[in-house]
């Protein structure tokens, strides 16, 4: 009676520990250094408000003109995928970079996707923006283009008035035509697309314009949109590189790079609509760059973590051997 007992008394108690080794419990947040040559780096959390540097980088660049990495975004998908995409170059390209991992350590053979090409005069692809969307079972894909004299001037030259397009995709060997995602009658780019719930969805968005140069949010029905009624901003001039975390209880984390002071901010919000500065609270390293956090089991962040020491002790004995 005793031992059948205690088994009633620790079977829910083992299902919590059983639920929690399972569980997602660390944010990656991926990332570059500038002169973004050397590709992909990796931050990691485990309270979503801490990060450190791993201190490599996972995946050099190799395509496009310039192969440069810039603006990483990852999603995995429902098949355990991890799925990267990122800006190849200012000015000049009409794709972004693709590669998939298993693992973030081993790497698919790097791909350009070929995005805007039936535009011959687009200026930019900037900041690809990925995101799976479990209501259409597909990948979206968002970035910020310019195609001179297509939209009122606004404030913006004609060669940095960007919209916002977009492309979809199921296995990444097809991917439908690019179309307008976004038109907010202003230059617009470093988009982010989050699901609240069925039919519930926020974007988040820079308002490029020589005026604002802030981050907004618009809301919607599907993960295409329509995104109406765009929200004043949220953060000061001079901000830009959304980033969101999503964590427990309903709060999310915007993270941004206010580029003039060097460094980067965060607020917290559970609505979208009222925002609180939690900076201070904060912690990211210097020279982290525009990336997306994602959060993934802590067996795959130990993985990593072995890696990068691995890395490491490489490093030291061969400088120790050359000294």
């Amino acid at each position: 009676m005793i031992k059948s007992h205690l088994l009633r008394s620790f079977t829910p108690l083992l299902a919590v520990v059983l639920l929690t080794s399972c569980a997602k419990d660390a944010y990656l947040f991926t990332s570059f250094r500038e002169p973004a040559t050397d590709g992909l780096h990796l931050l990691y959390s485990y309270d979503g408000y801490k990060w450190q540097d791993l201190g490599r980088s996972f995946l050099t660049p190799q395509v496009g003109p310039a192969k440069l990495m810039r603006d990483p975004s990852i999603t995995q998908g429902p098949d355990g995928t991890y799925h990267l995409v990122w800006t190849c170059g200012w000015k000049g390209d009409k794709g972004f970079g693709y590669a998939s991992s298993k693992d973030l350590v081993h790497w698919s053979e790097q791909r350009f996707i070929d995005v805007m090409s039936q535009e011959p005069t687009t200026v930019n692809v900037w900041a690809p923006e990925i995101f799976y969307d479990k209501g259409t079972q597909q990948y979206l894909i968002v970035w910020a283009s310019t195609i001179p004299f297509r939209f009122p001037k606004g404030q913006e030259d004609e060669d940095n008035n960007h919209r916002l397009y977009y492309t979809t995709t199921t296995d990444f060997q097809t991917f439908t035509p690019a179309k307008l995602y976004l038109d907010p009658g202003f230059s617009a780019i470093d988009s982010e697309v989050l699901r609240r719930g069925k039919d519930d969805y926020v974007l988040v968005v820079k308002d490029n314009t020589r005026p604002e140069r802030d981050i907004k949010v618009a809301f919607g029905p599907t993960a295409l949109g329509p995104f109406l009624n765009v929200s004043k901003p949220f953060t000061a001039n001079f901000t830009e590189g959304p980033s969101v975390a999503k964590l427990p209880h309903n709060q999310w984390l915007i993270y941004y790079d206010a580029y003039r002071e060097h460094k980067y901010g965060a607020v917290k919000t559970s609505d979208f609509k009222t925002f609180t500065d939690v900076s201070a609270q904060t912690s990211v390293p210097v020279g982290h760059k525009h990336g997306t956090i994602i959060a993934v089991p802590r067996k795959v962040l130990k993985k990593l973590q072995a890696v990068a020491a691995n890395t490491a002790a490489v490093t030291t004995s061969s400088r120790a051997t050359h000294d």
